[in-house]
């Protein structure tokens, strides 16, 4: 069976109403006008016959008992100006002085509604069926000198003359129901069309079935979800979303800020900035956020939200960052040994036995102290790991890098990711080595200072390079601003910002003793991260 669509069921619907109040209108509109004529006519043929008893014309054919033409001629008259049926004169027995139908003079009245004006001499209004059929008649008794009832005078109206006046009446009835249905039809087709836009011209079963698979699909998803509208209130969220948020009670209603007091979603929502894949901290919770404008008709009509749990990315970017400095260590210290192999054989080719074992001693001096320096200065064994590749890919590029003796780090039992630490020494002794690399090989030094204060941990990166200018200091932390000049870059030093915006670190660039720049990093072992 085909359903009805949205604009027939308005049709429909709209006719239905519009008939109904029609009827509710037209039908007692009609009976009252009814009434109306009826009590008009009925005065007026009641007026008639009074003003017609009092004529002296009626009263001396009345009292001399006999009709006279004069008489008919006057009541043909004042049934003809009045537009009467029939205006008939009678004596006190009702027989006819003056009929429309000159025959029936002489004869008695039809309708025995007489009595009242010939016995008791009253006028009035009555409907009775006479020889010319049912009329609303006038009834007047006549009176002589001495006040004495004479005779009566009986103006009609026949019924049926007065149905036909109250349909001309009736006629603007018609036509405004007539224009009430075609409104009606006009304002349904309007209607339907209007709602049907604000409906993305869907029917309403399409839209209801779109509505229960949107909930389910949101239901089904590990993100949370949450939209507000122009006023900053919440209008949906989904269980993911009540969950993170660790609500007892339905957020839906609420404003977005008493809920999420650092959301950025009434900023997305005024300028229209898409955002993805922010962190933010949502109820103490590290969230990966994504945030975008709802837009109707060029218009913002709200932003929606969705975020999840940073707990399996920054699993995964942990586990990440360990296997990447991993492989750079073991590709540095590959490489160095694979020179310190084509070292040892050549000697061994040349016999030069001495020179092997001083080389082998030498080699293995090296790395003792460094593993010495790392167990006494720095006990926590990520950031050794980190220092050791960075060590190794520092004799891979020919560059000095100096370990400051005065570093001190325990072990990092504070709750700051790790991947972020990595990233942000990473970054900063990277930048280290590409501003020395053009130097002669003797000038390439890069020095690094760890210390770990009751209440922070400090890094010091220094290099021997050109420095920075004073001009690029306040915008060489921005997106795609780099000092170099090759594709690519402008990268590190925005990552270095951001990853320290959230432990709520700090960075400042000095004039280094090296004579380049030197950056130094302060993050605190706790406090509010930044939302």
């Amino acid at each position: 069976m085909r359903r009805e669509t949205l604009n027939f069921r308005f049709l429909k619907y709209n006719m239905l109403l519009g008939s109904i109040i029609m009827l509710i209108a037209v039908v007692p509109s009609y009976f009252i006008i009814s009434n109306a004529v009826e009590k008009e006519i009925g005065e007026r043929a009641l007026s008639v016959a009074k003003l017609t008893a009092k004529y002296p014309i009626v009263v001396e054919a009345l009292e001399n008992g006999s009709t006279t033409d004069e008489l008919q001629e006057l009541a043909l008259e004042i049934q003809r100006q009045v537009g009467a049926e029939y205006v008939v004169i009678g004596d006190i027995n009702s027989i006819r002085y003056a009929h429309p139908i000159k025959s029936r003079i002489g004869e008695k009245m039809v309708g025995d509604d007489n009595e009242k004006a010939l016995i008791d001499g009253d006028a009035y209004i009555s409907i009775a069926k006479g020889t010319l059929g049912e009329a609303l008649r006038g009834k007047s008794p006549v009176f002589d000198e001495k006040g004495n009832v004479i005779g009566v005078v009986s103006v009609g109206f026949l019924r049926k003359d007065i149905f036909t006046i109250n349909m001309v009446y009736s006629k603007s009835l018609i036509v405004v129901s007539v224009f009430t249905i075609a409104f009606s039809v006009l304002l349904a087709i309007y209607l339907s069309n209007k709602i049907k836009q604000l409906l993305l011209n869907y029917e309403p079963e399409e839209l209801a079935k779109l509505f229960t698979e949107r909930n389910a699909m949101v239901e089904s998803i590990r993100e949370g979800i949450i939209v507000v509208d122009t006023n900053e209130t919440i209008t949906f969220s989904n269980q993911a979303a009540n969950e993170i948020l660790n609500s007892k009670e339905p957020v839906v209603g609420k404003n977005i800020k008493a809920i999420i007091p650092n959301t950025r979603l009434i900023e997305v929502m005024k300028h229209g900035e898409t955002q993805f894949d922010r962190v933010m901290y949502i109820n103490n919770t590290k969230t990966l956020v994504n945030r975008v404008p709802i837009i109707n008709n060029g218009k913002f009509i709200g932003a929606v939200s969705s975020f999840r749990p940073f707990e399996d990315i920054d699993h995964i970017a942990d586990e990440l960052s360990q296997v990447k400095q991993y492989i750079e260590s073991l590709r540095a210290q590959t490489h160095e040994h694979n020179n310190f192999l084509y070292t040892i054989s050549g000697l061994i080719q040349l016999q030069a036995y001495d020179e092997v074992l001083e080389l082998i001693h030498q080699e293995k001096n090296e790395n003792d102290a460094l593993i010495n320096f790392m167990n006494k200065h720095i006990r926590d064994m990520y950031l050794s790991g980190i220092i050791i590749g960075y060590y190794n890919r520092a004799k891979e590029l020919k560059v000095k890098l100096i370990l400051d003796e005065s570093s001190y780090c325990d072990k990092l039992e504070m709750p700051i990711e790790k991947h972020l630490l990595i990233s942000i020494l990473g970054n900063l002794v990277i930048n280290a080595f590409e501003a020395v690399e053009k130097l002669k090989e003797e000038q390439r030094i890069v020095r690094l200072y760890i210390f770990q204060h009751e209440h922070e941990i400090v890094f010091e990166i220094e290099d021997s390079g050109d420095g920075i200018d004073d001009n690029q200091v306040e915008t060489i932390f921005e997106l795609k601003n780099s000092t170099k000049a090759s594709k690519n870059r402008g990268y590190g030093l925005h990552i270095v910002k951001e990853n320290l915006k959230i432990l709520n670190g700090s960075i400042s660039i000095e004039k280094g003793d090296l004579g380049g720049a030197l950056f130094i990093i302060s993050i605190p072992k706790k406090g509010e991260r930044f939302g």
